[in-house]
């Protein structure tokens, strides 16, 4: 028996529901829903996804997608998280007029020219498609030149794989790699260097919303809510205390008790 909300979907994964969106953020209409986490579900079907029509942060990685059809709705989508899926297309995404981050990680692009429904995104400006420290990657990066064929794809890009490629910052990135070939050991005998390990987990440099985000702007005005309940509360304390105060010094002098 499934969980509550969730019910088979495609090649024996889970399939989105409206019981699991609802369960999983609390709203009660799926257009209210700004911020997604579906991590690591075994999802395989998006479902109703596509309604979720003010959605605009999305984390999706770690299921066994092979399709984002739904997702063509979601105009108002900024930051998506596909990796460790098995997609081998991102054609839907062509719609999504607002996006800004994209991590396709670990799944099964081939070839850069699948990346050319992302040509017409005119914020995308952070792509990834590999991913060292969570072992991810594509097959399209097995080529030392994909970077560059990205680039030249998608000129609009700022960041690549976390590495910047345009504007400030951009010249350490090309030294970095310029160091690390000088540095790659040569076929001569000798010692092996350790292979390099993750020093933070899995998605410590996830992308959250940015700051201009309705998702933060709305998280403000509920901390300032809760604020002004508080300095409420603390008022009315102070005038309670202080009705005590003048009933106990208006009653006069009690008496003394020794035990």
């Amino acid at each position: 028996m499934e969980p509550p909300g969730e019910k088979p979907g495609e090649a024996g994964g889970l399939q989105i529901t409206p019981q699991l969106l609802k369960l999983r953020t609390g709203e009660f209409s799926l257009e209210s829903i700004l911020l997604l986490k579906l991590r690591c579900l075994g999802l395989a079907d998006l479902g109703c996804l596509g309604e979720c029509l003010g959605l605009e942060w999305l984390d999706l990685s770690g299921n066994a997608l092979t399709h984002l059809g739904p997702l063509a709705s979601l105009r108002q989508l900024a930051v998506l998280n596909v990796s460790n899926n098995q997609l081998t297309g991102l054609e839907p995404l062509a719609t999504c007029e607002n996006l800004q981050s994209l991590n396709a990680a670990g799944n099964l692009l081939a070839t850069p020219g699948q990346l050319q429904c992302l040509a017409g995104l005119p914020c995308l400006e952070y792509l990834r498609l590999r991913d060292p420290l969570a072992r991810l990657s594509n097959p399209l990066c097995a080529s030392p030149s994909y970077r560059a064929a990205v680039r030249e794809l998608l000129p609009g890009l700022k960041v690549i794989d976390g590495e910047r490629v345009i504007g400030r910052g951009s010249e350490f990135y090309q030294l970095c790699r310029d160091l690390d070939s000088s540095l790659r050991p040569s076929s001569s005998p000798g010692p092996r260097a350790t292979e390099a390990q993750p020093w933070v987990e899995p998605g410590y440099w996830e992308s959250w919303p940015s700051q201009s985000s309705s998702i933060l702007e709305e998280a403000c005005r509920q901390f300032q809510d809760t604020l002004q309940e508080c300095w409420d509360l603390e008022r009315q304390a102070s005038d309670s205390l202080a009705q005590a105060e003048q009933a106990l010094s208006s009653a006069g002098p009690t008496s003394s008790f020794v035990f």
